[in-house]
């Protein structure tokens, strides 16, 4: 069973996301704090973390930061705020989705679905099992869903893996941005291309030599990436 920990000190909307959740069979824990929402995490190991960015304690971006210290756990953000920085600086900080209040309920079950999904291993069978690509600067383990450079492990979260994988299954061919956004983040995104760019920063900024002229994560301007092993 799928564990949930909802994040927010609006005892409304806590009490509305454990209803519904525990209606569709989840497992739900809720903290009204950040520190209370790192307690649980630790203790608890969700599969999924919804969190609200204006905390009491402190702000919600400092809880993504503290998450990621030490777990890939997918973290869907809920909040109030519009300005795309304060999105960005949550994707940056390693949010995997946000969802801006108010919500309708449905879109955000939905939300949690494809985040909860894209974090789920990479099936074991024959061809994955030894899908190895490597490159100069890093190697792509796709059936231990693991990236090494320079000898360490790289810690990505579950998009960024997702992403990676994506292009990496499909290395030397474009891939649209429109198909890079349905692939990661669902049937229903297309347009979101503001997505793709802090992502794509982001894996440059891990794997790369030289993020701002990258060797194997190519823009095609207006069209999408392609990946290049040399």
């Amino acid at each position: 069973m799928t564990r949930v920990l909802v994040v927010d000190d609006e005892p409304q909307i806590v009490r509305a996301l454990v209803i519904n959740l525990k209606a569709r069979h989840y497992e739900v824990d809720a903290a009204a704090d950040g520190a209370t929402a790192l307690q649980l995490a630790a203790a608890r190991h969700p599969d999924v973390v919804v969190l609200d960015l204006g905390l009491p304690d402190m702000d919600g971006v400092e809880v993504i930061k503290g998450l990621r210290g030490w777990t890939r756990v997918p973290i869907l953000v809920l909040s109030a705020r519009h300005s795309s920085d304060e999105k960005v600086e949550a994707l940056d900080a390693g949010a995997d989705d946000y969802v801006t209040k108010p919500f309708g309920m449905d879109e955000l079950l939905a939300r949690l679905r494809a985040s909860v999904r894209r974090a789920e291993p990479v099936g074991q069978d024959g061809a994955e099992a030894v899908a190895l690509v490597e490159t100069s600067g890093f190697t792509v383990d796709l059936a231990a869903k693991k990236v090494h450079r320079a000898g360490r492990d790289v810690r990505l979260t579950p998009t960024e893996w997702h992403l990676l994988e994506v292009l990496v299954r499909n290395a030397g061919r474009l891939v649209s941005q429109k198909q890079l956004l349905q692939e990661v983040w669902g049937p229903s995104y297309g347009t979101e291309t503001n997505y793709l760019r802090v992502y794509m920063a982001q894996l440059r900024r891990k794997l790369e030599a030289d993020p701002s002229h990258p060797r194997h994560f190519v823009t095609e301007p207006g069209m999408g990436y392609r990946f290049e092993r040399s």
